[in-house]
């Protein structure tokens, strides 16, 4: 790839994604370049969860964890994860962030093709 098509896919991509602060490779900037172009056939409203239980020690003990991963692709590109966890003590907790940086883009794609 010239230096001149991959400054205009990077400005493409740009539009979307935040790409400041980011090296590409040629096949990074296809990535997302596909991932962009076919986003509302391919990805929008998609969501996986993933659970898992573990245990765990404290200061009071052990416990026992049971937590939860929620990634949704969004009506806008970009992915919403939702995290939270229940312990077997009461604790809890919750989190959650919008992705809309080409870099975690690019990580998260990675995750999901390897599931």
């Amino acid at each position: 790839m010239d230096r001149n098509e991959k400054k205009r896919l990077r400005d493409s991509i740009g539009e979307h994604l935040d790409i400041s602060k980011t090296r590409l490779t040629d096949e990074e900037a296809n990535v997302l370049s596909d991932f962009i172009d076919n986003y509302d056939s391919t990805y929008k409203g998609k969501t996986d969860t993933r659970s898992r239980t573990y245990d765990g020690w404290s200061s009071d003990g052990k416990y026992t964890r049971r937590e939860s991963r929620t990634e949704t692709f969004t009506d806008d590109i970009g992915i919403r994860e939702e995290y939270e966890y229940h312990d077997d003590d009461g604790q809890t907790g919750h989190h959650t962030q919008e992705i809309k940086d080409a870099r975690s883009i690019l990580n998260k794609l990675k995750g999901w093709r390897n599931v």
